[in-house]
């Protein structure tokens, strides 16, 4: 038995891929993990330590760390229409001088820089705590990722751009959101075996959707059924089973990375 070091973020579409594997479902050929869950630019930054075998990452992270790490075809965030959203309160119309992010590190962040470069001022703030934070006028306006994307009318907030569909017109290609990596130095043999395990792990998510629920529902950030089917339904498709030629030449775009 080789334990593993695995990072995941707490979301939804995490929990719901990773749930066979980790929770003992599936054959994992001869693999355990030791989980650890964190905010997605907490995942960023311990991979730019090198500290899991295999994370989950923001995939415009994917340059900074690619002599270390190597991307896995499975396990991606990775379509269209569910991009990071930017929101301002539904009140506000003067310009947007200073927007909160999810993370430096993060796709938001890149796509905003790239979408949006006139706007300099960037603040990271934890994903859950920004569209609070907007309603409250801390901010002129902020990134909203995860489950946060599908709540923000709740909080009389109003959306500005769809930061996937910008991206999408301007590249015809999907989003590349996130990624799973694993370290280099580990064996080839284990690295296949994360890679067919994981595979496994999704299908069987997608065989049994409802298996996971409590499980996904314990890590959620918002715990009603529909945000979560919603969540899921988004960010965890057929890119997610194999990135395939489209999808890394998605991943090409965004990191300039020929190889990864």
């Amino acid at each position: 038995m080789r334990t593993l070091r695995l990072h995941i973020s707490p979301c939804p579409n995490d929990t719901f891929m990773f749930d066979a594997m980790i929770n003992g479902r599936i054959d994992c050929e001869g693999l355990s993990f030791e989980v650890e869950y964190h905010d997605i630019e907490e995942l960023n930054a311990a991979a730019q330590s090198g500290v899991p075998d295999i994370s989950k990452i923001s995939c415009a992270l994917l340059p900074a760390i690619t002599e270390q790490y190597m991307l896995l075809n499975s396990g991606a965030a990775l379509g269209r229409g569910n991009g990071p959203l930017l929101v301002r309160r539904t009140k506000d119309v003067s310009p947007i001088r200073e927007v909160v992010v999810p993370g430096l590190h993060t796709t938001a962040n890149a796509l905003m820089q790239r979408l949006f470069p006139e706007i300099k001022s960037r603040t990271p703030m934890l994903f859950s705590e920004i569209a609070a934070a907007v309603e409250r006028g801390d901010f002129d306006a902020g990134v909203l990722i995860h489950e946060g994307r599908f709540v923000y009318e709740r909080r009389n907030l109003k959306l500005v751009a769809d930061l996937g569909l910008e991206w999408e017109a301007r590249t015809s290609l999907p989003l590349p959101l996130g990624g799973i990596v694993a370290r280099r130095d580990l064996p080839l043999e284990v690295r296949a075996k994360v890679e067919r395990v994981l595979r496994r792990s999704i299908e069987y998510a997608f065989q049994h959707p409802m298996l996971s629920r409590e499980y996904v529902k314990r890590h959620a950030q918002e715990m009603e059924d529909d945000v979560i089917d919603k969540h899921i339904a988004l960010f965890v498709n057929d890119f997610s089973l194999d990135l395939g030629v489209e999808g890394r030449a998605a991943m090409r775009e965004l990191t300039g990375l020929e190889d990864f």
